[in-house]
């Protein structure tokens, strides 16, 4: 894999955040308005701390796109921080003058916390271990591209994947499934997915709901954070994204990479995942039904999540993520202070989410997206998105019939072959001079 290709940037107070998108096909309809639905859907959630009531975040296009389509060249998206405005000085660029450094040096005398150098490390975050490894004094130089903030732009990118996995009739969306040890109850999850997506912790058990409230006010008012599990649900793709020739181009792999990166999620699951190591095999695999009429392969279950072999296979694509406790407590652990190496009662402590559950989803709705848009890219190819679309839909009818000995084993002598292969492998001419697809 390797054709789409996306690189953010920015600090969490900075001026704003930035990310480059390379191999989308040209013509392509993206607007700002498109991105910034997944945006605010981030923002949401009970739970979330009072950063959210700063930001308004919207994507500004400020490259690769013109009238409304993708020109086939590196899409630039920033995102501003609102938030700025209040750290200019803590966060400028430029180095700092005498004067600049002596005014900071005198608000932090008086107190104020955002000029104060940054040296007693919280538990569980990449403060200790960050400082050390790029040698900094001050933890601001680490927690501050260490944020969560940062997905905002992982967020945008994903609009993007979002947008073009809908031309190839490919649907991406999450849910919570648990918050504080309290789960969804499959036979209760009677909500249907737009009144889920707008419920306080998007999630489709209304009774499961009201007890994850509970725990996140418990953590609340113990000055604590909690905990959960996002899954993300992945609708319409084809039999055959993904390898299993080798170990770097299997799809399991590419996606479970992409969700980890997500600073919060501690562990990634496909179907029954982990629950798969107590049952007998008989009772975990998928037995596969046959082909239908219209030419669709049917398993029976989903355990597998929708992957074998780091292949899909054509049903709905289940990955979930843990994710855990935010690392800022109100009521900060005991640590140690950066400089000294001596123990400290306190950890440092600035203001944070109490859960972030339903937002971890929706950024790993936009890490999935990406992947299966770089994995798609890859299998169909094609400069345009006329030309994706044509290789996509060629391919779909061609796997919906019974593979013939001729396609399988048989060449055409002479000027014939190469008609023949483009006939046969159910692809344009351009597929067969090497623009996309395994065969």
């Amino acid at each position: 894999m390797g054709r789409l290709r996306f690189l953010t940037a920015g600090e969490s107070h900075g001026q704003t955040l930035g990310v480059t998108i390379e191999g989308v096909p040209a013509g392509l309809a993206l607007s700002a308005d498109d991105l910034a639905i997944d945006l605010a859907r981030r923002q949401r959630g009970y739970g979330r701390g009072a950063r959210q009531a700063i930001e308004q975040d919207r994507a500004e296009i400020v490259a690769g796109v013109r009238h409304g389509l993708t020109l086939g060249s590196p899409i630039l998206l920033l995102v501003r921080n609102r938030d700025w405005d209040n750290w200019t000085r803590v966060m400028q660029v430029e180095a700092l003058s005498d004067e600049e450094a002596a005014e900071l040096a005198t608000a932090a005398a008086d107190g104020n916390k955002r000029s104060t150098p940054v040296t007693r490390v919280r538990p569980g975050h990449a403060d200790l271990a960050g400082a050390l490894k790029y040698g900094f004094s001050d933890v601001r130089n680490v927690l501050e591209r260490a944020s969560a903030r940062e997905t905002a732009a992982r967020v945008a990118a994903g609009g993007v994947a979002r947008a073009l996995l809908r031309q190839l009739g490919i649907e991406v969306w999450s849910f919570t499934a648990e918050v504080g040890g309290v789960a969804v109850d499959p036979a209760r999850a009677t909500r249907p997915r737009d009144e889920a997506d707008a419920s306080p912790l998007r999630c489709p058990d209304p009774d499961a709901e009201a007890a994850m409230i509970a725990r996140i006010d418990e953590a609340r008012s113990n000055g604590d954070t909690v905990g959960g599990v996002f899954e993300v649900v992945v609708h319409g793709l084809p039999i055959g994204l993904g390898s299993y020739v080798h170990w770097d181009r299997r799809l399991d792999a590419a996606l479970a990479a992409a969700v980890m990166s997500i600073n919060i999620v501690k562990g990634v699951e496909f179907g029954l995942g982990f629950e798969q190591t107590r049952r007998f095999g008989s009772a975990v695999h998928d037995v596969i039904e046959g082909r239908t009429v219209d030419g669709r392969w049917i398993h029976r279950t989903n355990n597998a999540g929708g992957l074998t072999g780091g292949v899909t296979n054509g049903e709905p694509l289940i990955v979930r993520g843990a994710v855990k406790p935010i690392s800022t407590l109100a009521r900060p652990l005991a640590s140690a202070d950066l400089l000294s190496g001596e123990p400290v009662e306190k950890a440092h402590y600035e203001r944070s989410d109490i859960s972030v559950v339903p937002a971890a989803g929706v950024v790993a709705e936009a890490m999935v997206m990406l992947i299966l848009a770089d994995a798609a890219l890859d299998k169909f190819g094609g400069d345009s998105l006329t030309e994706t679309k044509a290789n996509a839909a060629a391919y779909r009818e061609r796997i919906s019939r019974a593979p013939g000995a001729a396609h399988d084993q048989a060449e055409a002598p002479g000027e014939a072959r190469a008609g023949a292969s483009a006939t046969l492998h159910g692809l344009s001419g351009t597929d067969v001079a090497g623009s996309g697809g395994d065969d």
